[in-house]
């Protein structure tokens, strides 16, 4: 049986989860991984948090068939690159976008933090190319068109998300494992919600940056992972939302993506809010703030 036919196989008959139905990325072995005794570890307060992730999945919420637009979003939830805020960033996210109509995936990506991974500042990226490989491997059976495809994501998510969205031809497999990595990994459109964007340590948040690429990490490291210098004109449409009070991850990070985003004449839509902090995810009670959710579904129905 190829490879092809067994992935196919697979995304068929997968687990049943919280969302409609979740599956395995890489369902025959994790690429940029050694198998060592660890376990994925969750933990909840007010937060459902995943970390430790060691097989990484995408949870698919698909809206009714009655208002579905074929618009789909991938959704990166942040955590730092330590965890996965992986409700309050993620999982209520895609249900608010299924009321809209549009089709919403959550991955639980792998962080670079365990011990497991090979190579951790890819392995993120490996899970994000993955994850809109499958998407658009399944397109017609998840009723998605293919260049309606887009990616979200927020704090640390958000940089994974402007990762992808710059850097999705990046060579991060040293050999295809399937056909599916054969397809086009390039997003269709980004929303990047408080992101963090550079590694500059003037904006930095250095959680983020520290556990991506390490503390001593090179200058030429540091320039590939801060996202806004690999804007080009090939960078997909773009949503920007952040807040001017945000002490985790400076304003400036979502001003100094849109500011290469108008210089190479990429369609772009920002909105800053004065106050609201980080982490507000879908900013209930929180005032003006709360109406952001609608911004940007009006901006993603808006798209060509």
């Amino acid at each position: 049986m190829s490879r092809f036919i067994y992935i196919t196989f697979f995304t068929a008959f997968s687990f049943q989860a919280i969302g409609q139905k979740t599956i395995f990325l890489w369902p025959e072995k994790v690429p940029n991984q050694r198998e060592i005794n660890e376990k994925e570890i969750q933990f909840e307060n007010d937060i459902l948090k995943i970390s430790n992730v060691q097989n990484p999945t995408l949870e698919i919420y698909l809206p009714a068939k009655s208002i579905r637009t074929g618009k789909a979003v991938i959704i990166f939830p942040g955590g730092g690159y330590q965890f996965l805020a992986y409700d309050w960033e993620g999982t209520d996210f895609a249900k608010a976008l299924n009321s809209k109509g549009i089709a919403a995936f959550v991955l639980k990506y792998r962080l670079p933090n365990s011990k497991s991974i090979i190579d951790p500042k890819w392995a993120p990226l490996q899970d994000a190319q993955r994850a809109i490989r499958l998407v658009r491997a399944n397109s017609e059976k998840w009723n998605v068109k293919l260049n309606q495809i887009g990616v979200m994501g927020f704090s640390a998510g958000g940089h994974l998300a402007s990762t992808l969205g710059t850097l999705y031809s990046e060579k991060t497999l040293k050999n295809y494992l399937d056909s599916i990595d054969e397809i086009n990994a390039r997003p269709d459109f980004m929303a990047l919600i408080y992101p963090v964007i550079s590694f500059d340590k003037k904006y930095y948040h250095g959680g983020s940056k520290n556990n991506l690429i390490g503390p001593d990490s090179s200058i030429e490291l540091v320039k590939k992972f801060s996202t806004n210098l690999n804007v080009n004109a090939d960078t997909p449409p773009t949503f920007l939302l952040h807040t001017a009070d945000d002490l985790a991850v400076p304003v400036h990070n979502s001003l100094l993506f849109y500011e290469a985003l108008i210089k190479n004449k990429i369609p772009a839509e920002m909105h800053l809010f004065p106050v609201g902090g980080h982490g507000f995810g879908l900013a209930r009670g929180k005032g003006a703030l709360e109406e952001w959710p609608n911004l940007l579904f009006d901006w993603i129905l808006g798209l060509n």
